[in-house]
């Protein structure tokens, strides 16, 4: 940690200082984009200058509400802003962020980084060269279950996820994987924390013309599986992940925000025949966290590193990473035909 001083006195990112307000954008004012907007205006430090989409009618009825301008041009709304979120539909993600990368802001690209390796590539590449941020929206990392499943887990061998949702047309742009499943690909690949080996995976259309439910098995090169399944078409919503590890079960509910861990009491267990039950063998601690929102989290955690340069908490390397896995899923489901 600075002292107080320092931290006044430290010239930060792009000349930003810490005192200074950072002036932000939003482009794509849907559902999610409207969230960021509002949730921009509730941090300290930082001004919503204005909000960008291509239907302008909800633009300006967004823009009121949020109480900022609406831009009918991105590279109007580009000139006056130090960062932006992306909020746009995946297809988008590349040109739209280019443009800003180009024009030397910041970004934050809403999760996936982009429809295809080429395009997360070319993101990379471009806000390293123009020394800006590119941070990826995987918004639970920032779920305080997991900033909390952090202290906790531990070299895990075996993770089950299921993450389901009832159907809305939005995010239908794209497969469940891309969609859903990617949160969790993201968060498999940061707990397990090893190259992934082989996958496994099955999925079909229901509704849409494209895959709508999807499970995938993924092997690592430590042996640890993830099994992940994802669904866009449940009667309600589903965002769970359990993890095995040598010293612990953790199960962890985004959405209800609890994690549970339960460990193995040694002490019971050294003096197994005073136990009167199963239970007496293990000890539970379960927690609530619903105090903290994610998506302000994201979003204080993004301006913070604008200001500071430092790395985002989610990378561009690491949206691709998780890209990559979604892309290995998706081609896995290709091989298997589907009669319908």
């Amino acid at each position: 940690m600075f002292g107080e001083a320092s931290e006044i006195s430290r010239t930060i990112h792009e000349g930003v200082k810490l005192m200074d307000t950072l002036k932000v954008g939003v482009i794509g004012v849907g559902h999610l984009g409207t969230a960021h907007a509002r949730t921009y205006k509730g941090i300290h430090g930082i001004e919503l200058v204005g909000i960008h989409d291509i239907n302008v009618e909800r633009c300006r009825e967004k823009a009121q509400e949020c109480g900022c301008t609406c831009y009918d041009k991105v590279e109007d709304l580009l000139q006056d802003v130090q960062a932006v979120s992306i909020v746009v539909p995946t297809p988008e993600h590349h040109a739209v962020g280019m443009q800003a990368l180009e024009t030397g802001v910041h970004v934050l690209m809403e999760k996936p980084i982009s429809r295809s390796l080429t395009e997360a590539d070319d993101l990379i590449r471009l806000a390293k060269e123009k020394n800006v941020i590119l941070q990826v929206g995987h918004i639970e990392r920032f779920n305080p279950v997991v900033e909390k499943g952090n202290k906790v887990v531990d070299n895990p061998l075996f993770l089950e996820c299921h993450r389901l949702a009832p159907f809305r047309p939005r995010g239908t742009d794209v497969d469940v994987i891309l969609d859903l499943m990617i949160h969790d690909i993201d968060l498999a690949l940061k707990f397990v924390g090893a190259e992934v080996d082989t996958i496994s995976a099955v999925g079909i259309p229901v509704v849409t013309n494209r895959i709508d439910i999807a499970n995938a098995r993924i092997s690592f090169s430590n042996h640890a599986v993830a099994n992940i399944t994802a669904s866009r078409i449940s009667k309600g919503v589903v965002r769970k992940m359990r993890l095995f590890q040598r010293d612990a079960y953790v199960s962890m509910d985004f959405h209800k925000r609890t994690i549970e861990v339960i460990r193995l009491n040694r002490g019971m267990y050294e003096d197994r025949h005073s136990a009167e039950g199963l239970d007496d063998f293990f000890v539970c601690d379960r927690s609530v966290l619903d105090e903290e929102e994610p998506l302000r989290n994201e979003l204080t955690s993004f301006s913070d590193t604008v200001r500071t340069g430092d790395e985002p908490a989610v990378t561009g390397e690491d949206g691709r990473c998780a890209l990559l896995v979604a892309t290995r899923i998706l081609e896995e489901i290709e091989t298997v035909p589907i009669n319908m």
